[in-house]
Formats: C-alpha cells, structure tokens, sequence
C-alpha cells in the first residue's frame, strides 16, 4: 500500500523512497488544480520510487498522466530525479529557479572528469590527507566519468520560478519565495490560503528542505568549478530563515519527516543552533586548522573514523562553509603564508 496523506484542502503527501539513505523517503506533495494535479518535487530516479510515485496517484484517484506540472523546491536528486520520467509521461512542465536550473544543466553539459578535477583540486586546497585523494586521483588518470553521480541526467526545467510572483496554477494561491542555503536557488512555496482545519496563521509552508522539524539541513559550498565567487551559503541560509520565520504560516509541510506547525519556532532552534556552533568553531580555531582537520574535530552524528568516504566530503563542505561565515563576520581569518590554508579565530 502507497504511503499517502491527506493533509485536506486539495494537498496530499506522497513518501517516495530513497534508495540506501537513512532519510527513508522524500515527501512528494501533490497539489489539485483547476487544471490538474501540480507536483512539488517527485522523488529519487529509481524503479522503486518510480513504482510508489505512481501507486500513490493512482490511490488518489489519479495518475502520472494526469500530472499538470511540477514544481520543484531544489535541483538535489532526491527532489528532482524523477521529474523527466514525469514529463515524459504527462507533458507536464517543471518549474525551477534559475539558479539551480543552472546547476543542473552544468551538471548534464560537464567535460568528462571536470568534476574528479575539480574535486581533487578542491580536497587539496582544504586540506585532505594524500589517502583520501589518491581514488580520486586513479579515476581522473584512468579517463573516468563519474556515471553513478546523481544528476547527471536530470532533467532541465522548462519554466522559471520567480520569487515573489505567485506560480500560474489555476485556482490556487502558491508563491514562491527563494530560500538560499541548502541550494543556490531553493525556494519555498506559500500557499496563501486560509487552512482546512482553521490552525491559526496564515496558510501552508511547502518548506522542501529549508525547514525541517527535528533536521538541520546540510549547509554545505555552492560548487561550480568555473566561477572563484566566494559564497556564503550559511549566511544566506541564516538569513532565509527568517524571512520565513516572519511569514507567521500555520503549518509546514516539509519534504523529509512529518507536517508541523510553530514555524516561527522552529526558525529560532536552527537559528540557536547555528550560532553554538559557530561559537564552538571558534574554539577549535583557538589554535590554526585547516578545513579537513575542522571536520575531523567537529560534532557530527557519527564518530569522524566512521563516516563513509563520499560523507567526509560533505562534512568538509559544511566545515568550510562555517568557516567562511566566520570570516565574513571578522570571528576568523586565514593564517598567512599557510598551504593548505589553514584559519584562526581572531
């Protein structure tokens, strides 16, 4: 049986598996419209999620056929896998901000090994040890192409979400507001509409990644091997999240875990959250650390000698990422003459 909510008001969540990952599933909204169901997001491309994607439409009396658009929050494949396949079946269009509609055709227009280069390049810079390179090394030697890398055929979104423009969905009232961060160009939806069971607020928050109720979202570097701009993706996060801490909605309905309200809430405990451990940063960075010897000291759910290879990147992202806030706001600085760079609090 397709694991299908009812959330009332013409919204249902569909969990659409996640292959080999402890999230369990992603939550595909479906929204009904004047003209059909919209999707918001789709899942992971894979035979599995595909299967329960379509039982859970056709348990809503419904199908993949009928779906008239699809809205994407972000271009991660676990939002955006499944949304060719989609369109291949109904005609849909999909819907992305441009920022991560530009990920994903960099994604789909790659060289072969420009990401294994740019990977390398970029592990060495923060710092990684010799063994952690060295695969990455063997692969660009050997002339691989990544071809297991999620995203390297996603779809390219067809129709641009602005923000603050309300989406052309007949009979419905969703506005999208970009919420940089976990993504260049991720985006909640606001759907300005009274809510079914009358929770005091106003209207629903599909929140995708950007809000989650018991997860802090990975906050990690925006990556494009050929623009130098240093990001900020945690001040842009920071400061998404109060812009949707002031919409005072009464529920969210976010892609992982469960529907919630007290968004303004839960908008305070990240910002809370945030702020330790960039305060607990600044005692590790007490003496001069790379990127890669952060990683390996700060708190993470797991102990750092068994987090799997593919995680550490990922870790170390989200270490640079803090350290670059932390130089952004004058807390630390780039010890000189250090190669690696290496960074101290100040």
């Amino acid at each position: 049986m397709s694991q299908v909510t009812e959330h009332g008001g013409g919204v249902w969540s569909i969990q659409v598996p996640i292959p080999d990952n402890p999230l369990g599933h992603t939550l595909v909204h479906v929204l009904d419209t004047d003209r059909g169901p919209v999707l918001i997001d789709t899942g992971w491309d894979d035979p599995a999620s595909w299967t329960e994607l379509s039982d859970g439409l056709t348990a809503l009396g419904t199908s993949v056929q009928d779906v008239h658009g699809v809205v994407i929050t972000h271009h991660h494949p676990d939002h955006h896998g499944l949304s060719g396949q989609v369109r291949e079946a109904s005609g849909a269009w999909i819907a992305m901000h441009a920022a991560d509609t530009a990920v994903v055709r960099r994604t789909r227009e790659s060289e072969p090994a420009t990401w294994l280069e740019y990977l390398t390049r970029k592990l060495t810079t923060v710092g990684a040890p010799e063994e952690h390179i060295a695969p990455l090394l063997a692969a660009r030697s050997s002339g691989g192409r990544t071809r297991t890398l999620p995203g390297l055929r996603s779809a390219v979104p067809d129709r641009e979400i602005v923000p603050g423009e309300l989406l052309d969905l007949a009979g419905r009232r969703l506005r999208a507001i970009w919420t940089p961060g976990h993504t260049p160009g991720h985006v909640c939806l606001h759907l300005e509409e009274e809510h079914p069971a009358r929770l005091p607020g106003h209207g629903r928050l599909f929140s995708g990644d950007h809000l989650l109720p018991g997860i802090s979202p990975h906050i990690g570097l925006y990556e494009d091997p050929d623009d130098a701009t240093v990001t900020d993706p945690l001040g842009d996060y920071l400061d998404s999240l109060e812009r949707i801490g002031r919409l005072g909605v009464a529920e969210v309905l976010p892609a992982h875990q469960y529907a919630f309200a007290g968004a303004a809430g839960r908008v305070r405990e990240l910002l809370d959250h945030h702020e330790e451990r960039l305060t607990g940063l600044l005692g590790l960075l007490a003496t001069p650390l790379t990127p890669w010897q952060l990683a390996e000291r700060m708190e993470w759910n797991r102990p750092w000698e068994q987090i799997p290879y593919g995680s550490r990147n990922i870790a170390v992202s989200e270490a640079e990422a803090h350290v670059r806030r932390l130089v952004k706001l004058g807390r630390a600085e780039a010890v000189e003459g250090t190669d690696p760079v290496a960074y101290v609090a100040v």
